[in-house]
């Protein structure tokens, strides 16, 4: 890093360490080639050419050029990697995350613009690579909640459908486990179905784990690897150990940014705010550290590479007809 400047550690030292082009630059590389060898995204080989003055490489094996945004989630993007960087920034570190509309406003791009970036950023919070959670002796809690309209502020029609066909059935199901001491997992299930719910469980947890739920009939027979501990939230929530109350404050920080950021999120995307959620609930602190919002601002970073999502794909439409091919360093594209 610039000996001058050192390592932002705030929102303000990040606009004036970014909105430096060289120093902005310099940062993406260190983090996409932290060994120093910088290969091409496409071929993955070391045989090229820098262009100083543009920021891009010209790769002499697939004789194509390239930028430190290819193969990445910042692919084809017109806007520059200092608006890309402040957007992160807030998205990773704003505790109830922070709206396309208010992005939009203090970078000086328009709503629909922030809307997409914000989904891209959310892509590379995404964490699908499993792992299992618990282990012998370990407390695993596992709880559901349903995301949806109040009924109180629905249209009367509304409101009367969903009476009709019933609360659970009309708001989206999502499940979550959440290791105690550690890190939790969450999947959007649609609707509560005990097959596919204990599915998730014999896949994400260890065996010999206590699992700790509510009385839902749906987690009743699960396989005999485990052990099963329930509290009856008719009587009480605390029994002892067992209690679901973790992962019900994972669900209240989920429903405050929901219901206060974002207002109105569509089923089609919700997976992307509950991951967004989980990210920053999962990098709170490692071990006795509580990580800075330096540190999860680069752990964010360090996963923008490999991922893409094209508007098409966003929107899900058909990327051939609405999408060109990626090029990286297209005549309308900043490069850096």
């Amino acid at each position: 890093m610039d000996g001058n400047y050192p390592e932002p550690k705030t929102l303000q030292e990040a606009i004036v360490y970014f909105s430096d082009p060289q120093r902005c630059f310099d940062y993406a590389v260190k983090l996409r080639w932290p060994k120093g060898k910088i290969t091409c995204p496409r071929c993955d080989k070391a045989r090229h050419s820098f262009i100083k003055t543009r920021r891009i490489w010209f790769c002499y094996e697939c004789q194509k050029q390239f930028t430190i945004k290819v193969g990445t989630i910042f692919e084809d993007s017109p806007l520059g990697m200092d608006k890309w960087m402040m957007a992160f920034w807030m998205l990773c570190n704003c505790k109830n995350g922070i709206s396309s509309v208010e992005v939009g406003k203090a970078l000086g791009i328009t709503q629909k613009s922030a809307w997409f970036m914000l989904q891209r950023l959310r892509l590379a919070l995404q964490d699908k690579r499993g792992g299992t959670l618990g282990g012998p002796g370990g407390n695993v809690e596992v709880d559901e909640t349903f995301i949806g309209g109040k009924a109180r502020n629905m249209h009367k029609g509304r409101r009367q459908k969903m009476h009709n066909i019933g609360m659970y059935k009309a708001k989206t199901a999502v499940m979550g486990l959440l290791e105690r001491g550690g890190k939790v997992q969450t999947h959007v299930i649609g609707q509560r179905v005990g097959k596919t719910m204990q599915q998730i469980i014999n896949d994400s947890v260890m065996p010999g784990t206590w699992i700790m739920t509510d009385e839902f009939q749906g987690y009743q027979g699960m396989s005999d690897n485990y052990t099963h501990l329930v509290v009856n939230h008719l009587e009480k929530y605390v029994q002892g150990n067992v209690s679901t109350n973790g992962i019900a404050n994972f669900w209240s920080l989920l429903k405050r940014s929901l219901g206060g950021t974002y207002v109105a999120v569509e089923p089609f995307h919700l997976f992307r705010y509950v991951d967004e959620q989980a990210f920053r609930f999962n990098t709170r602190k490692h071990g006795d550290h509580k990580i800075t919002d330096s540190e999860r601002f680069q752990f964010a970073m360090s996963q923008v590479f490999g991922k893409r999502l094209t508007y098409s794909q966003l929107i899900g439409k058909d990327t051939d007809s609405l999408h060109h091919e990626a090029t990286g360093a297209g005549p309308e594209q900043v490069p850096f």
